[in-house]
């Protein structure tokens, strides 16, 4: 699983950063919300450098405030061609697939 050491994270503060795998799947549950607005779109940008172009991101069901929060990140993001809630089989409304635009070749 490739991991990225410039996109770390730590559920507080007197707790180590480690290594975030980007694979893909990001689960935001693991992070405190004032680190989501950061930690998305550097994450998005790294899955689209890998060829990555279909992302899953987790933020839960909750009361839809993390949710809520996704998506105005994503929909500000010109890198991203779609966003839509997950179907049952792949978290229902506790996740976000977000279908990025291939970087132009040059």
């Amino acid at each position: 699983m490739d991991c990225v050491s410039d996109l770390q994270g730590a559920s507080a503060v007197s707790q180590p950063t480690t290594e975030l795998p980007v694979d893909g799947t990001l689960d935001l549950h693991t992070f405190l919300p004032r680190e989501v607005k950061d930690l998305v779109p550097e994450y998005l940008a790294e899955c689209r450098r890998r060829g990555i172009f279909e992302v899953r991101i987790i933020h839960g069901k909750g009361i839809g405030a993390l949710r809520r929060q996704v998506h105005a990140i994503v929909g500000r993001l010109p890198e991203v061609d779609s966003f839509r809630l997950a179907d049952e089989s792949a978290g229902g409304w506790g996740a976000t697939l977000v279908t990025l635009r291939p970087p132009e070749r040059r």
